[in-house]
């Protein structure tokens, strides 16, 4: 989601604990399982917003196998979240991870995320971005511990962390790209969920990520982008090599889940996504 609207919403492991992680990850892929097609509920926040619950049960009648809810999440209580989960458990849906603000990845703000998380079921918290901007490598790694810290304290509940690349993470500073940063310093258990769109806008190969990051590209944003609308594409419609991307992610990446995010549309936000899955199945099958 972009970095704008944002406010809306013991670096290795021992050798069996690695193992573990990337073999797990990758287990979908590798027993030919069918990867669940979910959606990133940003994608019709202006429905959300407004009634959340409603949302829900009219998106969810589109076919939807997975939701990720977003920051605002954060505000709930636990009551209600487990409205939510009441809510996901009678229309089929399953929540399997949460796009978070820094709060969730703070000392005092990493139980609630666990409080909340533990309740719709989710796996995964994932950091959408660090909350500011990041001016050097050294930086990164800051963040990259902080990453690995948040890990140790999930991993506790059996939830994993995760990290959500935006476009800053693929421009260079100091002589590396930040993101590269975040993979080699952070715990192989640590997912990061790839941001097909920004990764693409920065002209960066997405197959060659994949690829480089075995067994941690656990979930996918899979939005497009394209030189003339930008992110205003409907999945499909960008210049993203998706059937490339697919096999990577399903053979190397340890895949778990997809995700469609749209950012910008010009129809109706249901219709959009709706557009958005019917263009996934073809192109995937």
């Amino acid at each position: 989601m972009a970095i704008a609207d944002f406010s809306r919403r013991s670096f290795l492991t021992t050798g069996a604990s690695t193992a573990l992680a990337v073999s797990g990850a990758a287990s979908l892929a590798a027993k030919g399982k069918k990867i669940p097609l979910g959606l990133e509920l940003y994608s019709v926040r202006d429905m959300l917003d407004k009634d959340l619950m409603g949302t829900v049960r009219t998106i969810a009648k589109q076919g939807w196998e997975v939701f990720e809810f977003y920051s605002s999440y954060y505000s709930w209580t636990t009551d209600y979240a487990k409205q939510v989960k009441k809510l996901l458990d009678d229309v089929g849906v399953k929540c399997l991870s949460t796009h978070n603000g820094h709060e969730s990845f703070s000392p005092d703000g990493m139980q609630k995320a666990i409080d909340l998380n533990s309740i719709l079921g989710s796996k995964t918290i994932v950091l959408a971005h660090p909350g500011k901007e990041i001016k050097t490598a050294d930086g990164w790694k800051e963040v990259a511990t902080w990453l690995n810290t948040a890990a140790e304290k999930f991993k506790a509940a059996g939830i994993r962390a995760g990290y959500h690349n935006h476009d800053a993470e693929w421009r260079p500073i100091d002589g590396v790209k930040p993101i590269e940063v975040i993979a080699k310093n952070t715990r192989k258990e640590v997912t990061l969920q790839l941001d097909v769109g920004t990764c693409v806008a920065m002209g960066a190969d997405p197959v060659a990520w994949v690829n480089a990051n075995p067994g941690r590209i656990r979930s996918m944003h899979c939005k497009d982008w394209a030189p003339d609308k930008e992110y205003a594409v409907l999945f499909g419609d960008g210049k993203t090599p998706w059937k490339e991307l697919f096999a990577a992610a399903e053979k190397t990446g340890g895949i778990e889940y997809y995700l469609i995010e749209q950012e910008s549309y010009n129809l109706p936000s249901a219709e959009t996504v709706a557009q958005c899955m019917a263009n996934f199945k073809k192109i995937h099958g």
